[in-house]
């Protein structure tokens, strides 16, 4: 992540070295959710990798309540396969449910997570990852970085 690293350089004031609070407050100005998602985006324009960010909004249906997911990320791989990601830091009950119903309701979609690490256990009191939740349910994950496997399918 050279590039996003000297791009964030250039707004630092003072010198010294990039935190990641740097990085995360730098994201937010520059419209990104979190400082993964600006990774994520910084590394897949230095792939040359084509995507939109936060473009669509999916309708899905939670019990007694209509909602709106927006992915993070829709991708076309280099064989013109679009790729839903969605990244994630921290993967709380609600989004795994969110993302159940999601798929439940538009299975014909790719979707995908890419998680800042994938080893994180989903609770304290459990013994399952986010990566293990995401296998068991039909969820292709990588951690940090969309994998060119991906992006060669």
């Amino acid at each position: 992540m050279i590039k996003r690293r000297q791009l964030l350089q250039t707004f630092k004031l003072g010198g010294g070295s990039l935190t990641d609070e740097d990085i995360r407050a730098f994201a937010l100005r520059h419209g990104w959710r979190s400082g993964l998602e600006e990774s994520v985006a910084a590394d897949l324009f230095d792939r040359d990798v084509s995507f939109q960010y936060e473009q669509n909004k999916l309708q899905y249906t939670v019990p007694e309540r209509q909602a709106t997911y927006t992915p993070d990320f829709y991708i076309t791989n280099r064989n013109g396969k679009e790729i839903i990601i969605e990244t994630k830091g921290r993967f709380v009950t609600a989004d795994r449910q969110k993302m159940l119903f999601v798929k439940g309701q538009h299975p014909h979609l790719d979707i995908r997570f890419v998680f800042s690490n994938p080893n994180t256990k989903i609770s304290k009191k459990s013994k399952t990852t986010y990566g293990m939740w995401a296998k068991r349910h039909g969820f292709p994950y990588a951690g940090r970085v969309v994998p060119e496997e991906w992006l060669n399918e």
